[in-house]
């Protein structure tokens, strides 16, 4: 009788070797603001028609349909569609759901291609997080402008990023290239910095 396979997980997050350093930057209280790392999602590169049938079995697949605007997402049980272009999304999933979508799409003209090792994902969250962003993010993130539920391609620092506001904490959402993470990591720990003191009147 052979012996059962033994599986083992050899992955490392581009950020595991900052863990301490990102645990060590919390603050709490009012001006409190947190970064984690949320390794291993699946990330999934989804081009095709959104008019088209394979569209609507994807739709269906997924449980959700496809975002039509910039910055708008849809969510449904473990995945979360980001809108990246009129025939592109980003599908972030906590279950790999790639070959689902590749039946779905079938013959029909697009992609699905999965990107899981291509980013990595960061969570900023607390009630300076906002603050913190807005020392290196061009975009207008006041809650008039930018909502829970919105994503957008955006700039933090020097490093590009698809930047999405997960809940009015305000939680955010990062998602770099694994690359320059640690960078983004970096820049966001020393951003958060001021923060650990006594607010400045």
């Amino acid at each position: 009788m052979a012996e059962p396979e033994l599986t083992i997980d050899v992955r490392v997050s581009p950020l595991a070797h900052l863990e301490e350093r990102m645990r060590a930057a919390s603050v709490t209280g009012a001006r409190g603001v947190t970064l984690t790392e949320w390794p291993f999602l699946t990330m999934v590169n989804l081009r095709v028609d959104p008019v088209s049938d394979a569209a609507g079995r994807i739709e269906k697949a997924l449980g959700a349909a496809l975002p039509g605007r910039c910055g708008e997402t849809t969510t449904s049980g473990p995945h979360t569609v980001l809108w990246l272009g009129p025939d592109e999304w980003l599908v972030v999933s906590h279950t790999d759901g790639t070959a689902v979508l590749r039946q779905a799409l079938g013959n029909a003209p697009g992609s699905v291609v999965d990107v899981s090792a291509n980013r990595t994902t960061l969570e900023l969250s607390g009630p300076a997080a906002r603050q913190v962003l807005e020392k290196g993010c061009p975009l207008d993130l006041h809650p008039r402008s930018f909502t829970p539920g919105q994503a957008v391609y955006t700039t933090v620092g020097p490093i590009a990023v698809v930047l999405w506001q997960v809940d009015d904490s305000p939680t955010y959402r990062l998602l770099p290239r694994s690359s320059f993470a640690d960078y983004l990591a970096r820049w966001l720990i020393d951003a958060m910095s001021e923060y650990l003191g006594p607010e400045v009147p």
